[in-house]
């Protein structure tokens, strides 16, 4: 039984280190199209983990990831804006400005 269940922590721990390591490439694909879309530059090219929680969705319960990255405006001054997964998903994403509508 303790193999049993050494065998099955470590595949857990493997298992959530994939899985991170695949929502986190997917939130710096996303930060990457979205700056660029914006005209901001994205610094350091990567995302730094903030919080971790669980979320319920339809497809049952996921991982909700809070990822903080940080960018420029003009190269001049750096700021924060963070992306939530819930798995793989996008579910919010913010650079702290105002919208491309308002200006």
């Amino acid at each position: 039984m303790n193999t049993l269940s050494g065998i099955l922590g470590i595949s857990l721990i493997i298992w959530f280190w994939l899985d991170s390591a695949r929502a986190r490439e997917f939130a710096v694909a996303i930060c990457t199209k979205a700056c660029e879309h914006r005209d901001v530059q994205f610094l350091d090219q990567t995302v730094a983990l903030r919080r971790l929680g669980i979320s319920w969705t339809v497809n049952g319960i996921r991982l909700r990831r809070t990822y903080r990255f940080d960018f420029s405006e003009e190269g001049l001054a750096r700021h924060s804006g963070h992306i939530i997964m819930v798995g793989t998903q996008l579910q919010e994403f913010s650079l702290g400005l105002p919208s491309s509508q308002d200006q």
